[in-house]
């Protein structure tokens, strides 16, 4: 028999340009949470941008910020954590976090998060060539842990405060009756 897990906090997951940040807000004042978003917390433990720690010090120095913000959620509750993109793609910090938080990946086509991001400045990853061809290859790199995510939720085509509403819903419905691992 599977042990039920313990969800104390609801995580959004997905590629950046998916809705994790609003969708965040609009939950943590629905829920009456406390809105956590993993790229500003890194920022305000390094002190400076995630652009300044990738310029700097390079990807691997961002990742393991990445990974201390996680763990050092795990001991919280009664939050909405608005992860980066590539946390929900790495398979530890996926099971790090499933182990107090439903886990919910906003989804949208490579086609529809580029046009979401294509006029941001803040985006180390996009800063080549051919940002749609970078988008496409890191969403195929990612979705396979994407897809372990508690829900998946189509954050494309409606309104994101609709989305916000069905996440509600999923987190309501997970609590009330235990979810199981």
């Amino acid at each position: 028999m599977n042990p039920v897990r313990q969800i104390r906090n609801l995580a959004l997951i997905g590629f950046m340009g998916s809705g994790k940040s609003t969708v965040g807000h609009m939950l943590a004042r629905r829920l009456k949470f406390e809105l956590v978003d993993t790229d500003h917390l890194i920022e305000q433990q390094a002190g400076r941008s995630i652009a300044e720690i990738f310029a700097g010090e390079g990807e691997a120095t961002f990742r393991e910020f990445e990974r201390r913000v996680i763990e050092e959620l795990a001991g919280r509750e009664r939050l909405v954590i608005a992860t980066g993109g590539g946390v929900g793609a790495r398979p530890e910090l996926l099971a790090s976090l499933k182990q107090h938080a439903l886990v919910v990946w906003l989804w949208a086509s490579p086609e529809t998060l580029w046009e979401r991001v294509r006029h941001q400045t803040h985006r180390p990853l996009l800063q080549v060539p051919d940002p749609p061809a970078r988008i496409r290859e890191l969403l195929a790199a990612r979705e396979p842990v994407y897809r372990q995510a508690d829900v998946l939720i189509n954050a494309e085509a409606r309104p994101l405060r609709q989305v916000a509403a069905q996440v509600a819903d999923e987190f309501r419905r997970a609590t009330h009756a235990g979810v199981r691992t």
